[in-house]
């Protein structure tokens, strides 16, 4: 299995509009990020998990030319935004993408999306299969089982993934119990880190750092990260020997 790194910004992305922080003047590619976003590739599917609004440069930067399946984490703008396209794999393919999202996300999708959904149906529309995940209950794409765990994003329930030895999580600000035997065993994990500061719904890279040493993986990468958290090279010098930074465009394999 092959990760991908699509995007690993916040919900503004980095550089931030109109700052002028050591972040965002930066010429350093690190440090410019993408909303959140992974590409995974096994022995038979290309998937994504979320397509926010960065989601067309992404598949062309990484030249992506199939895609199966589209997993959403949750509903926020910065994480359904570009579902839209996904029309050329429709039309130069020839088939229908399978989208899999919790019914509080598939709500939300049929509000930004309606014409998807709408009974008169007009040419050059995303064609979707849409399915529902439900919380405990493990599913397949091709060869691929695919755990779904449910951690809070404040007061929201956010989805993260477990794909073997692989774990996906973003958004999160508390992890229960049940969700953490589900993660234990990993040997690679993701998680965000939003900034060294505290936050309402962000884990901080303190409070990452503490989860990653918790669930002991192989190796730790933080995601959805801001401007506010710091230069990356910066950081990265002052991390644990196993927790690294991701960044956009960053090739992992299982």
């Amino acid at each position: 299995m092959k990760i991908t790194f699509l995007g690993t910004g916040t919900s503004q992305g980095v550089p931030v509009i109109a700052c002028k922080c050591e972040v965002c003047l930066s010429n350093d590619q690190k440090n410019n990020r993408l909303r959140t976003s992974i590409l995974i590739e096994t022995n038979d599917k290309t998937i994504v998990v979320d397509s926010g609004p960065d989601f067309r440069y992404q598949l062309l930067r990484e030249k992506v030319e199939d895609l199966d399946a589209v997993l959403f984490t949750h509903e926020h703008k910065d994480h359904i935004a570009g579902l839209d396209d996904i029309r050329p794999f429709n039309y130069l393919l020839k088939k229908v993408i399978d989208v899999y999202a919790t019914e509080r996300v598939q709500t939300a999708l049929k509000r930004e999306f309606y014409y998807i959904f709408a009974e008169t149906k007009y040419h050059g529309l995303p064609q979707i299969n849409l399915h529902t995940i439900i919380n405990g209950e493990s599913f397949k794409i091709g060869d691929t089982e695919i755990i779904p765990l449910e951690v809070m994003h404040h007061l929201l329930p956010i989805t993260g993934y477990r794909i073997g030895d692989f774990t996906y999580i973003t958004d999160a600000k508390t992890i229960s119990e049940a969700s953490f035997e589900k993660i234990k065993g990993t040997k690679i994990l993701v998680i965000n880190a939003l900034q060294k500061e505290p936050h309402i719904s962000h884990f901080t890279l303190a409070e990452a750092i503490q989860f990653a040493q918790k669930v002991g993986a192989e190796t730790t990468y933080l995601t959805h990260i801001s401007h506010n958290l710091g230069l990356h090279a910066v950081v990265e010098k002052d991390l644990p020997a196993n927790i690294r930074l991701a960044y956009d465009g960053l090739k992992i394999e299982l």
